[in-house]
């Protein structure tokens, strides 16, 4: 069996970056990827923008720490979905992509530091 995402798109916000107890940092990011389908009637093209969130642990994260809404990245990772109960007792699920590598695609001097990890 395989469990592998690749997405290339753009960040929709800063990340998220929190630390563990433990000292491990935890970075989320938003990410939105486009498919084309086909063209309109008057011929403009028709666009469908998904929206991903990835998580990243450890030095991953200290890297997408670093970088800022509107940049174009590179990510590779694989599928998880999470549920929780609410206090209200409904069950919710989300499903999130962990990231194994993580590039900075496009000019360098759109984030400072490293191009990936």
């Amino acid at each position: 069996m395989v469990n592998k995402v690749i997405l290339i798109g753009h960040l929709t916000a800063d990340p998220e970056v929190r630390t563990t107890a433990g000292g491990t940092q935890i970075a989320s990011l938003r990410l939105a990827t486009n498919t084309y389908a086909g063209r309109e009637e008057d011929g403009t093209r028709r666009e469908h923008t998904e929206f991903h969130t990835l998580v990243l642990f450890g030095r991953r994260a200290e890297f997408a720490a670093e970088l800022r809404r509107g940049r174009l990245i590179y990510a590779e990772g694989r599928s998880q979905t999470r549920s929780w109960e609410t206090e209200e007792g409904q069950r919710r699920y989300t499903t999130e992509v962990v990231v194994d590598s993580l590039e900075a695609l496009g000019p360098r001097s759109a984030a400072p530091g490293a191009q990936g990890v």
